[in-house]
């Protein structure tokens, strides 16, 4: 279990900046129940040891201009590695899209996409993607509303199959 080598001070600390990535660390420290310097080498070994990948503002899409969300469905000709490598870093090359996840089944990715309008997505889908090498089809649904938009992982599923294996 890769959870194995943190202890609860850690836990409780990826758990606290997860939920707040801009707290102080005196008040991280608080939180956790330790003093400031210890608080602090630990965040900062658990960002090498990569539990921690980054900090970022959480932007409001639709403020910005970017109305329109959608998910592409996308089937490739082949599913050999090196296809699967050149369309993955199309992906990430194409501004428009915001997540690639390789899936198992019928579909080969799913890609989170946004764009200003449905007219700059239709160019995208049409111009771009459609016309990639390999891609042998592309399903898309507009996103309507987002009911739920948790980032990082239920730190409460992780306590409680700790505590089960304890």
């Amino acid at each position: 279990m890769p959870t194995s080598r943190l202890d609860d001070i850690d836990r409780k600390i990826l758990a606290e900046l997860q939920a707040d990535g801009r707290m102080t660390n005196v008040e991280l420290a608080k939180r956790v129940g330790i003093s400031a310097p210890p608080c602090l080498r630990r965040v900062r070994t658990l960002e090498e040891a990569g539990y921690i990948r980054g900090y970022h503002a959480d932007v409001n899409p639709r403020e910005l201009g970017f109305e329109v969300q959608v998910f592409a469905m996308v089937r490739l000709h082949s599913q050999a590695e090196s296809d699967l490598s050149a369309f993955e870093g199309r992906c990430r090359d194409w501004p428009l899209v915001r997540e690639c996840h390789m899936l198992n089944g019928e579909i080969d990715f799913v890609l989170k996409c946004v764009a200003p309008d449905l007219s700059s997505f239709q160019s995208f889908l049409t111009g771009e993607l459609t016309a990639a090498d390999n891609v042998a089809s592309v399903k898309t649904s507009l996103v309507i509303r987002c009911a739920k938009d948790d980032p990082g992982v239920p730190f409460d599923v992780l306590e409680e199959r700790i505590s089960k294996l304890a």
